[in-house]
């Protein structure tokens, strides 16, 4: 676009999905005044590091911080700064100090914070990890000798954390889950047992089928009560039960935040042009699958809708035609768990129903296939390179599939 661009771009939240938007909206053609505010003190960094490498104590922050590309050099940070309320139809937003910022275009690019158990029992011991400053305090105190990690939850975090503890020799590591399987809500039940049997012959200790009541302990937690009746020991308590949207700062403006931000396929929030929300913020249609509106908690998200939703703003902001092709993303992870690595591509929690393995053995190195309607809409490789760089080349045959219906 060549468009002469005036005004201000608001992005509110200032971590790889803020950082990605402001990218983009460059490469869109924005030449106006860009604006970010983020409640972290940091600038934008990698997250997944946090469960595996930082709380190791293999990678600085230094590792993790992004590099900032020339095309962002004159954005504005503010850093440490939260966004408390919003006028939509005012075009503001108001800073928890009391400060207004006008904008012409808004991003949305919150994110979302960890879900924490409203339990009885001291907090002092208990964690989550979704931030530096989290990865960097549980770490302190798993390297403390003799200690005892109970980890509730056994989705990505929770599992992958489990395995940094067993690496760093904490003496008890045992994870807590209501449901019978790890992780077999995303991956369903084939890839979920091998999940496990891997685990625990690594040295991690399952209790499944059970939920957490309350935590012992007068000053600190010294054991998590399990609803069996169960107290398992605890010196250190990692949370990990799931995320809440950040989106209360937008209450009061007449949109659906009942999960994430909702959006339209172009990204655009509550029918207006001027508003876009990207990243895991973001509830959107992808044309790829059914067109049902979804979150995506994925490393690649923050990039795909930022491209999408800045060429959408920045049409609407210079009077361009705005870009007509459809948003179809294909969502991509990975996880390392102990010495073994999760890799997928496509939407396997789509196809957790019509599990096949394509390749190998889930005992070793496999190759897993995931349907709907019989169609290949997942892979997920799990185990070592030679399984990763398999699932790698399924990635082609998942760009081509045509949409499905729902």
């Amino acid at each position: 676009m060549t468009e002469t661009a005036t005004g201000r771009v608001l992005v509110a939240g200032a971590s790889m999905a803020g950082l990605r938007a402001a990218e983009q909206l460059r490469s869109a053609g924005w030449t106006g005044a860009i604006t970010i505010v983020g409640d972290e003190p940091h600038m934008p960094y990698n997250r997944p590091p946090l469960s595996k490498e930082v709380l190791a104590g293999k990678a600085p922050f230094a590792s993790l911080a992004f590099r900032l590309r020339p095309s962002v050099a004159d954005v504005q940070w503010r850093l440490g700064a939260r966004i408390a309320a919003s006028s939509l139809s005012a075009r503001t937003v108001e800073l928890d100090d009391g400060e207004t910022i006008p904008y012409d275009g808004l991003v949305v690019a919150t994110g979302m914070r960890p879900r924490r158990l409203r339990c009885p029992g001291p907090l002092a011991g208990r964690h989550t990890v979704r931030t530096l400053d989290d990865a960097q305090g549980l770490r302190e105190e798993l390297t403390r000798p003799g200690a005892r990690l109970v980890v509730v939850g056994a989705g990505f975090i929770g599992c992958e954390v489990a395995a940094t503890a067993v690496g760093l020799g904490v003496a008890e590591v045992t994870v807590v889950d209501p449901l019978p399987l790890p992780m077999v809500g995303p991956l369903g039940e084939l890839v979920a047992r091998a999940l496990l049997e891997r685990h625990e012959v690594r040295g991690v200790r399952f209790v499944l089928g059970t939920g957490v009541t309350g935590f012992e302990g007068d000053d600190r937690v010294t054991g998590v009560a399990l609803d069996d009746g169960t107290v398992l020991p605890a010196d250190v308590v990692l949370e990990s039960v799931g995320s809440l949207a950040n989106t209360e700062w937008l209450d009061g403006n007449d949109l659906d935040l009942s999960d994430g931000v909702l959006t339209d396929a172009a990204l655009r929030v509550g029918g207006r042009p001027d508003v876009v929300a990207v990243g895991d913020v973001a509830r959107f249609p992808n044309a790829r699958y059914d067109g049902v509106p979804r979150r995506v908690e994925h490393w690649c998200i923050p990039t795909d809708t930022a491209r999408h939703a800045a060429r959408a703003l920045v049409a609407h902001l210079v009077g361009a035609e705005a870009d007509p092709a459809p948003f179809a993303p294909l969502p991509s992870f990975w996880s390392d768990q102990h010495d073994f690595r999760l890799q997928a591509f496509g939407a396997p929690a789509l196809g957790k129903d019509d599990v096949r393995v394509l390749d190998g053995d889930p005992d070793g190195d496999a190759l897993i296939g995931y349907h709907r309607h019989d169609r290949l809409v997942g892979v997920l490789a799990l185990g070592g390179p030679t399984a990763v760089s398999a699932a790698a080349r399924y990635r082609a045959a998942l760009l081509e599939q045509p949409a499905l219906t729902a």
